[in-house]
């Protein structure tokens, strides 16, 4: 069994398709690399991009997300209600 060396630039593009919606079964068809290898590559250069969002930014949008789910269930019963009467 012959171990492949792959450039960084292949490794990047094919995280790059896989970003851009392609699966990893497609990707690992399509070129050859077994899946495991493509899901190493995209944990590797996926985790290390910034991300814009601190923490705090994070918990406040989820908190709105509990909130506006909340208010959405809440206006389904409502519907409910008034379509019955």
């Amino acid at each position: 069994m012959t171990r492949n060396n792959y450039d960084q630039t292949f490794k990047e593009t094919l995280v790059d398709l896989y970003q851009t919606g392609q699966s990893v079964l497609e990707l690992s068809k399509e070129y050859g690399v077994n899946a495991g290898t493509i899901y190493k590559w995209i944990d590797l250069y996926v985790k290390d991009e910034p991300t814009d969002l601190s923490k705090a930014e994070l918990r406040a949008m989820k908190s709105e997300i509990a909130k506006l789910k909340e208010q959405n269930e809440i206006l389904k019963k409502a519907i409910v209600i008034f379509t019955n009467k």
